[in-house]
């Protein structure tokens, strides 16, 4: 999720003054130090990671979520999450909710989970693990029936060391203090997804942040849920439609296609959003590492060379900048790639894995974002043709921006250890 670019002065005193007007900690609700075991016939948590810009929207969605829940089924459990800015600066707690009313509600200390570092980060990944492995084994599931909801900021892919560049991480932003800044340490994916191979298998993530439907992501939880639900491209700050698509979550079927078009609904189609089956990511992998060879073979990445990537669909501009500059650029559109540079029958063949892959999707030819659409994102059209629905980093000039850190960081992935 992304916010509207303020002062920095304007944005926080807006936020903290309606964040303590509307505050709604977990001590509102009387602590459960030991409730008793839940059995459900699905089990779903939604991970808020709200310490940050984001925690007046948290606020707001827990509103949805509460409605929401009034229309989930008798044996349905509906967890939530919640790490934000509040004025007593209490913990973060986890609370089960339903029929719009919470019934149990626990802070970490009740939970028995120690952060690493005394700050109650939720992109600490002891704080994670300790809250998952909680909810899902005091609020077991029949038949493994899991869902998880990544509520907060994304950075996709990205990858860096937590010491020398806490900024810029994948997940999560939490700043460790009582405020609303997003200065703070982020979650890496690859650190995600061993949590969650240590958890009961998912049958979806929906991934409510921004840049999260990307190849490296996708492959790299291949192996922890059946779909995953999200956007290659910036979230609007107020995020999914919680009222209208929490009965959703405990559905069966296409229940994917169900909660993608809520949300495309809800933002007037200016979202692409797309849903992937996690079993075809291997396939996807083997099709991708094929079209990189023969588009290799064709010279595009010949010593010295790189692809010109200018025209083709990019999902998120990083650079502060009023002009396009191609090396703060790393989510370009993998369809529109190889629609490019792949020989026609190798994209094709690639085209074929890929709609295994993704089961559904929708495209838009704008999406809400913090930056100006005019001057950010006028260097590409979309065309259903271009918009396949997931981005994928393709290795550019060094020389140029960032891209010498971004191409030696993709390396930590599975996925471009995959494909190259």
């Amino acid at each position: 999720m992304k916010t509207k670019i303020f002062s920095l002065a304007v944005l926080t005193l807006t936020v903290l003054m309606t964040a303590c007007s509307n505050d709604e900690d977990w001590t509102e609700y009387p602590s459960t130090s030991n409730p008793s075991v839940v059995n459900s016939s699905k089990t779903v948590l939604i991970y808020m990671a709200g310490r940050n810009t984001l925690t007046n929207a948290a606020y707001a969605d827990l509103k949805e979520i509460k409605e929401g829940s009034k229309r989930i089924g008798a044996n349905d459990c509906l967890l939530v999450f919640m790490r934000r800015y509040n004025k007593k600066d209490e913990q973060p707690w986890l609370a089960r909710i339903k029929n719009g009313v919470v019934t149990d509600s626990l802070s970490l200390s009740d939970m028995g989970v120690t952060s690493s570092d005394g700050l109650n980060r939720a992109s600490d990944p002891a704080v994670m693990e300790g809250v998952m492995r909680y909810a899902y084994s005091h609020y077991p599931a029949m038949g493994n029936n899991y869902g998880l909801v990544l509520w907060g900021h994304g950075s996709g892919w990205l990858v860096m060391d937590e010491v020398k560049r806490p900024m810029s991480r994948a997940y999560g932003v939490d700043n460790g203090k009582n405020s609303a800044s997003s200065d703070g340490l982020w979650i890496n994916i690859p650190v995600m997804a061993d949590i969650l191979k240590s958890l009961p298998h998912l049958k979806f993530i929906m991934c409510d942040c921004c840049n999260m439907m990307c190849l490296e992501n996708l492959y790299e939880l291949r192996s922890v849920a059946d779909y995953i639900i999200g956007s290659p491209a910036e979230m609007p700050g107020q995020g999914a439609p919680y009222d209208q698509i929490v009965p959703d979550f405990f559905s069966d079927g296409n229940f994917y296609s169900r909660i993608i078009d809520k949300y495309y609904q809800s933002v007037n189609g200016q979202l692409p959003l797309t849903a992937v089956k996690t079993s075809e990511m291997e396939p996807l992998a083997k099709a991708t590492r094929q079209a990189m060879q023969a588009v290799t073979a064709s010279g595009a990445f010949a010593a010295g060379t790189y692809p010109d990537m200018k025209g083709l669909i990019h999902y998120y501009y990083t650079s502060t900048e009023l002009t396009f500059n191609r090396g703060y650029n790393i989510f370009y559109d993998a369809g529109d790639f190889f629609l490019t540079y792949a020989p026609q029958e190798v994209y094709q063949q690639w085209k074929q894995a890929l709609d295994r892959a993704v089961v559904d999707h929708r495209i838009a030819t704008c999406w809400r974002t913090y930056m100006s659409w005019d001057i950010m994102y006028n260097d590409f059209k979309v065309t259903e043709e271009k918009m396949h629905g997931v981005s994928m980093f393709v290795p550019q000039n060094p020389a140029i921006g960032n891209y010498a850190r971004f191409n030696e960081n993709v390396r930590q992935l599975e996925w471009t250890q995959a494909i190259m």
